[in-house]
């Protein structure tokens, strides 16, 4: 087990304040509006409630709360049937929480993060390698600024590879089923994958069973769905649509 250093390593919430801060302040607007129109006080009230909601959920998302959001990273890390000799990839790491979880569990691999880390996050490659520093692994993990739609890796060069909530939002490519076809890609034939997305957001990807089918198309040998919102530790308050409820796990093996 890689030992961590005296720093603390942060991988942030997904709830951000911001989202609390911007419900309470429209609460406050509609509610001063109310002398003008009073039926803006509905508007209000349900600023007001959806700010104590993201309250509440990034409570359970954090490590003092529920510590939810580290468990769902763990959950993609665990879908790995990997002995874990040789190279791990990544996708969209963000601040680098699934990247160092597998150098963590796979002591004897080398790690690849990649992200395009784009202005609408407040996410950075030199946090990821802080992270990663403070969590004992800097030695085998590499981070590096690359699109998700365009791997600049040959095929099958990975033995492993991960992503979590990545594809979705992946700008450049309007079928986010070719994204996961990209990320299929890179890992060698007889590689583990395990995905975690909106894959239950049939906007993105239509009906999941058919989504299964057609990466089986592709040759992948094995492929198996699960959905995030199933697992126990999931509390009910994170089980709706625009938070766990359109989660889901694919894995398998290539």
């Amino acid at each position: 087990m890689a030992k961590q250093t005296g720093n603390q390593p942060d991988y942030g919430n997904w709830v951000s304040k911001k989202i609390i801060y911007s419900c309470i302040i429209l609460g406050i607007v509609f509610l001063a509006s109310t002398i003008l129109f009073w039926p803006l006080a509905i508007l209000s009230l349900a600023c007001f409630a959806l700010a104590v909601y993201f309250t509440y959920a990034r409570h359970l998302f954090s490590p003092s709360g529920g510590n939810v959001q580290n468990q769902i990273w763990n959950l993609v890390v665990s879908g790995l049937d990997w002995g874990g000799e040789g190279k791990a990839l990544d996708i969209g790491c963000g601040n680098g929480a699934l990247t160092v979880k597998l150098a963590r569990r796979f002591p004897a691999a080398q790690v690849t993060g990649i992200d395009f880390w784009g202005e609408r996050w407040d996410y950075s490659r030199s946090r990821c390698e802080a992270n990663a520093n403070a969590e004992g692994v800097g030695d085998r993990v590499v981070f590096q600024k690359a699109s998700a739609s365009k791997l600049p890796f040959e095929d099958g060069y990975f033995d492993a590879a991960v992503s979590n909530l990545c594809f979705h939002e992946v700008a450049d490519t309007e079928e986010k089923r070719e994204v996961v076809r990209e990320a299929l890609r890179v890992v060698k034939k007889g590689g583990v994958f395990a995905f975690q997305d909106l894959f239950l957001l049939k906007q993105a990807y239509g009906d999941v069973d058919e989504l299964v089918r057609t990466i089986k198309s592709w040759g992948i040998t094995e492929v198996e769905f699960t959905e995030t919102r199933s697992f126990p530790f999931i509390p009910t308050a994170l089980k709706l649509p625009f938070m766990v409820g359109r989660m889901g796990i694919i894995k398998g093996e290539k």
